[in-house]
């Protein structure tokens, strides 16, 4: 299972102040990472929370299909910008060859670690050959649960590099970071752009 119930609850029961709080405004990372796929690609965002990034998606002139394992999540991001976004967890993803490229931003940090390696062979499949993948994580060195009680795999760059090249990815760019985190504390972040060969 790669979703917790109490991240999910936690999600569930605060999507619109979640959405409002962290603004309509993308992700600084998304246009650099479009520039990589081909005009009018498919693209697969996996958490998509209120919308902000699958909709700066589609205004760049890609076709998106946008989900989030929050039914809470998907009904605002389709309110608010009529995605038809659709609730599905990471373990749920089956698609073979389908997408140019997936978009994972502050998403799959949430999946156990135990459930990661499997989650990241199907990114894998989901790709076409030469297909991209971003995705981040707020680095540690153990699972554990933030302030507000979601739960994080706070891995290590090392643990997560590895696990990424054991699923078939070649790591393309790597940046690290400080950060802020919703529930106030400091932490390292990593960005990783991967492709499949």
């Amino acid at each position: 299972m790669s979703t917790d119930p109490d991240t999910i609850a936690f999600y569930q029961a605060r999507a619109p102040h979640w959405v409002f709080h962290s603004g309509e405004r993308h992700s600084h990372q998304l246009d650099a990472f479009l520039d990589r796929l081909p005009e009018g690609a498919l693209l697969l965002e996996l958490g998509c929370g209120g919308g902000r990034d699958a909709a700066h998606i589609r205004s760049r002139g890609f076709r998106i299909d946008a989900t989030d394992a929050t039914p809470a999540l998907v009904k605002r991001a389709n309110e608010a910008f009529a995605l038809g976004a659709r609730v599905m967890a990471f373990h749920e993803l089956d698609a073979e060859a389908a997408y140019a490229g997936v978009w994972a931003h502050a998403s799959l940090l949430h999946c156990p670690r135990e459930a990661l390696p499997d989650v990241l062979r199907r990114i894998h499949r989901a790709l076409v050959p030469g297909g991209w993948f971003f995705s981040s994580y707020k680095l540690g060195d153990a699972e554990g649960r933030d302030l507000l009680g979601r739960l994080h795999n706070f891995p290590s760059a090392d643990w997560l590099e590895a696990a990424y090249e054991a699923a078939g990815f070649v790591i393309a760019a790597r940046e690290t970071y400080a950060g802020q985190a919703s529930d106030g504390t400091q932490r390292d972040w990593i960005d990783l752009i991967v492709s499949r060969p």
